[in-house]
């Protein structure tokens, strides 16, 4: 490999992430392996906490047809959003750089990648409190050496990432059979076809809101996918990769936690959800015991590499640096920010992600769809017509969140954003503000 290609830390040589530029295509990668990448992200025990909690406040029907709606929406937003760099071979920043400008993407690319940093300090955290309460170790030890062992995974690359995928996804089926094969030797499991829910839990939720639950899960890493789908070899790879994840793994996760729910196994399922580790973490000999605890490892280590991974490839670009060093950073202030305990105070500001992600999304999308007709200055600083739609789309998705939580707010966020895009991008060329036509997507 040339001296580009490759990146010497220490006796280590590791191959480059191209940080700062298109994946080469001799760099691209199998579709099977970036799927792995994909597949064992939202294949985790949180997916399936959020599938019991809609399956317990809707009941089982109506559970079920929400997750799938969300899944469906995921599908469509990511895949295409994988497809662009597949294409491309771009990551989200450099993505978002062709479309908010040359400084402007900053604005948007920082947002993304911090939020991410604070989902691996809350995921960190609750990989500490999880071993804490099941095993009763030190809470803060346990997740000083995570964060050190998670930050050591992201450093490695997409090549550790596409390995720890294939260990999560099957992990995690199995951990699930063994929850509901004992589930089942223990009393059965029931009518869960005819689960009707926790009382009052209809009232508490509604199919929209449930649906902006599934969608906000993965709002800001679904977004930034194009950091993983930059090393498919083609557009169609990548959505491929993007679908291993969105519906089948994401569908997974939460529909074993919605059938684990609707057993009724699970005490206060409004609140504990699908969290089927109890289960199988004691009472059942050391066997089991050891493969709760490296579940967890596992399992919460996929999501934290994954938004680590995120965040350092975002933040590298935006600072001109190097993923590694930032994955260092980072991943230490994330794990501070985890032993300090400020990860408690993440997932209240984190739920709101439907509101203000999915419209960068759909701007992006829109300028692409437009861009054989529709000028983008690829030497401006910042381009306005994106931020006025991701500001509109971003308010109607608030006030839907608000003022009429029973819809769909990242889904009226998208169209709204989308919308506005369009109808400026119309006008701006009807103005004569078409400068010169960019005919096709990001060269590789």
């Amino acid at each position: 490999m040339s001296h580009a290609e490759v990146e010497h830390v220490g006796a280590l040589e590791l191959e480059s992430e191209f940080e700062h530029e298109a994946v080469p295509l001799s760099h691209r990668k199998s579709t099977v392996s970036v799927a792995a990448v994909w597949f064992g992200f939202p294949m985790i025990l949180t997916c399936a906490v959020f599938g019991g909690v809609i399956t317990a406040l809707l009941g089982f029907q109506r559970g079920v047809l929400a997750i799938v709606l969300g899944n469906v929406l995921l599908m469509v937003y990511v895949g295409a959003l994988s497809y662009l760099s597949g294409e491309s071979g771009l990551s989200f920043a450099l993505i978002a750089g062709r479309v908010f400008g040359r400084y402007g993407y900053t604005v948007a690319s920082g947002f993304l990648a911090t939020i991410v940093v604070g989902w691996y300090a809350f995921q960190t955290g609750l990989t500490g409190l999880t071993v804490h309460e099941s095993f009763g170790w030190n809470e803060k030890l346990v997740t000083l050496l995570a964060g050190i062992l998670f930050i050591a995974i992201t450093f490695i690359g997409i090549r550790a990432l596409s390995l720890l995928g294939m260990v999560a996804a099957p992990l995690f089926l199995i951990v699930a059979a063994i929850a509901l094969w004992l589930i089942a030797g223990r009393g059965g499991l029931g009518d869960v076809w005819n689960y009707r829910g926790v009382a009052g839990g209809a009232a508490a939720l509604s199919i929209g809101a449930a649906i902006t639950i599934v969608v906000a899960a993965f709002a800001d890493s679904g977004t930034m996918t194009g950091d993983f789908t930059r090393w498919s070899k083609d557009g169609r790879s990548a959505a491929l990769a993007a679908f291993s994840a969105f519906p089948v793994a994401n569908l997974v996760a939460q529909m074993v936690g919605a059938v684990i729910v609707a057993t009724g196994a699970i005490t206060n399922p409004g609140t504990n959800g699908g969290n089927f580790l109890p289960v199988i973490a004691t009472g059942h000999g050391w066997l089991l015991s050891a493969l709760a605890f490296t579940f967890i490892i596992v399992n919460l280590g996929s999501v934290c590499t994954h938004c680590l991974y995120n965040g350092a490839v975002g933040w590298s670009h935006i600072l001109g640096r190097r993923m590694r060093l930032l994955t260092v950073i980072l991943g230490a202030l994330g794990t501070i920010a985890a032993l300090a305990g400020v990860w408690n105070f993440f997932l209240d500001w984190l739920n709101i992600l439907g509101v203000f992600v999915p419209p960068i999304g759909a701007v992006i999308l829109t300028h692409y769809a437009f861009d054989r007709r529709v000028a983008a200055r690829a030497d401006a600083a910042v381009r306005w017509p994106p931020f006025v739609a991701w500001a509109l789309g971003a308010l109607s998705a608030g006030i839907v969140h608000f003022q009429a939580p029973e819809y769909v707010e990242a889904l009226v966020g998208m169209v709204t954003a989308a919308l506005a895009y369009a109808l400026l991008a119309f006008a701006t060329q009807r103005s004569g503000g078409r400068v010169r036509a960019d005919r096709r997507l990001p060269a590789r």
